[in-house]
């Protein structure tokens, strides 16, 4: 039931991003994945990866069947498409399979098997939905939000230091090489989820069900609430607002060289076509996410996730796409998040509700400040900037004592009871 009501509400919501999207001309989220059952997809890498997901719930054979059909169906389309000398691209077959084994599903699985499958078909299919969604997101933004407040945040980035400026003179010191590294983690955030998914997912075969949490529940929650704030808190970003890629509708050619004057902050208008989604860094959020979530891996794991939060960080702010206040939002943005998607799995406790209302609070309050006191925060950077880390800090401080507390009682609830021995009876 909740799998069928989880089902309706997201197949509602992107049919009304399709009807959005077409009142502006374009073609929506359900329009591009169903062009991509014949022709060249958007990211091929995505589909397989999604594809993976989906074979967590088959057997070792099963998949070497799945991945096998997937790249056989491909050589047939690049052939075709190298013939009449089509786009080039790959992940035709690896969506073919996965719609396949809906359709296995259906016709001939029963009982817990059906649902098993179906449920890993879903999770792959919601991966690849949830960066279609995206991208409709983002173009109603830049439609229905024609004045942002980068004005606003950038003033109150002096209170950090303006990160983004030094960032981005960072990365032009490191020449063509440092941004390729950090471009290319950047766009492969998706399949760096997935490879710490298959990781916490990779025993569902055996078991024949699914954990309570993992990530891919916070990364989708994380895309889904995350475009909400962007139309509250529309912001276009450094490069744009204050740098040449802004054009006519820039303040001033700075980034990254020179941080922007200290003024009086208002709206200002921007052009139609770029996205106001930097408050807050989903980027950020998304890696931060992957971050938590890989540290009870192996250590190559942990150590990736932790290179993937750093690059990610470097990218976001090295590239002038965020300002500083949008990674300390998105940081505090997602661990609320993830504690609440926790707490719904290990059952809804007065330290669940405490921490994932003071995680709201502190993110509401962040918003807050950036649009009402940035005057304010660039005037005093020196109790500003350490306030900002400290509101974070706390948030993080207190998401990792409470998932620890709660690891501990599900660690005790699960190990073995002590036998009892017999006592002799007296007589």
């Amino acid at each position: 039931m909740l799998w069928a009501a989880v089902s309706a509400v997201a197949l509602g919501f992107l049919v009304g991003l399709e009807i959005a999207a077409r009142h502006y001309g374009v073609p929506g989220p359900v329009t591009i994945q169903a062009r991509e059952v014949i022709f060249a997809p958007q990211s091929g890498t995505v589909l397989y990866a999604s594809m993976a997901l989906m074979t967590v719930v088959l057997t070792w054979r099963q998949r070497f069947v799945a991945f096998g059909a997937a790249i056989g169906i491909d050589l047939v389309f690049w052939l075709v498409r190298w013939a009449v000398g089509a786009e080039m691209m790959y992940g035709n077959g690896a969506l073919w399979v996965t719609l396949g084994c809906a359709v296995i599903a259906v016709t001939r699985r029963t009982g817990r098997e059906r649902v098993l499958l179906l449920k890993g078909v879903g999770l792959a299919l919601l991966l690849v939905a949830g960066r279609k969604t995206g991208y409709t997101w983002l173009l109603i933004t830049s439609k229905t939000r024609p004045m942002v407040l980068d004005q606003y945040v950038a003033t109150a980035d002096h209170a950090l230091g303006n990160p983004s400026w030094v960032a981005g003179r960072i990365v032009e010191a490191t020449g063509a090489v440092g941004a390729h590294v950090l471009d290319w983690v950047y766009v492969q955030l998706a399949v760096a989820a997935v490879v710490v998914t298959l990781y916490q997912l990779r025993n569902v075969a055996i078991e024949r069900r699914f954990p309570r949490h993992h990530l891919v529940r916070t990364f989708l929650a994380i895309g889904l609430l995350g475009p909400g704030i962007y139309m509250i808190y529309p912001v276009v970003g450094p490069i744009f607002a204050y740098g040449a890629d802004g054009g006519q509708f820039a303040m001033a050619d700075l980034w990254p060289n020179t941080p922007p004057p200290v003024g009086t902050p208002q709206p200002m208008l921007f052009d139609g076509t770029t996205p106001r989604n930097c408050m807050p860094s989903l980027h950020t959020a998304w890696a931060t996410a992957i971050f938590i979530h890989s540290r009870r891996g192996p250590r190559a794991l942990r150590f990736a996730g932790t290179f993937w939060l750093i690059a990610t960080l470097g990218a976001t702010l090295g590239f002038g796409y965020h300002y500083g206040a949008d990674i300390v939002a998105g940081v505090v943005f997602t661990l609320a998040i993830d504690a609440a998607l926790r707490a719904q799995a290990h059952g809804w406790d007065r330290r669940g509700i405490r921490l994932v209302g003071y995680g709201a609070a502190v993110f509401a309050a962040l918003l807050a400040s950036y649009r009402y006191l940035s005057t304010e925060m660039a005037a005093l950077p020196w109790v500003f900037g350490p306030l900002l880390v400290l509101a974070m800090s706390s948030v993080v401080y207190g998401y990792v004592r409470t998932v620890r507390l709660w690891e501990r009682q599900a660690a005790s609830v699960h190990l073995p009871q002590p036998r009892r021995e017999p006592q002799p009876e007296l007589v």
